[in-house]
């Protein structure tokens, strides 16, 4: 099979709830996310258009986390928070970390907004320039 993946930049809030270090601390990133996709080639040569990826699956991040504070639905901090933060914040159901949301994007997003000639087979979020999370089928 061929592949083809496309980067996205986005900027987000989060917290490691247990970690044991300064992640334990609301903080934020300037992730990149990288999408890429597997599947034969259509008439033209391609996977899939580049812009089909940015719009199911970039716009995806720009609508549920850009700019949004992700919140582990069972963190223990939550309930504390007032309520002018609920506009800002997105709850998901994993402890927020890179490969949480790596695994969230490759097998509960990218199935859902996908067509089925195609699939998505890894999920790279880079948290840092140095640190970086793989999750692949």
């Amino acid at each position: 099979m061929i592949t083809a993946t496309r980067y996205h930049d986005i900027s987000a809030g989060h917290r490691v709830a247990g970690h044991e270090g300064k992640c334990q601390f609301f903080h934020g990133h300037n992730y990149r996310i990288h999408f890429t996709i597997e599947g034969g080639l259509d008439e033209l040569g391609r996977v899939i258009d580049f812009g089909v990826i940015k719009t199911l699956l970039c716009e995806w991040l720009e609508i549920h986390w850009d700019h949004k504070f992700l919140m582990w639905e069972q963190d223990p901090l939550l309930s504390m928070l007032p309520e002018c933060f609920e506009n800002s914040l997105t709850l998901v159901p994993f402890n927020p970390t890179a490969e949480n949301m790596a695994g969230f994007l490759l097998h509960t997003i990218g199935p859902d907004q996908l067509p089925n000639h195609v699939r998505l087979v890894k999920v790279q979020i880079d948290e840092t320039r140095k640190c970086s999370a793989e999750v692949k089928l």
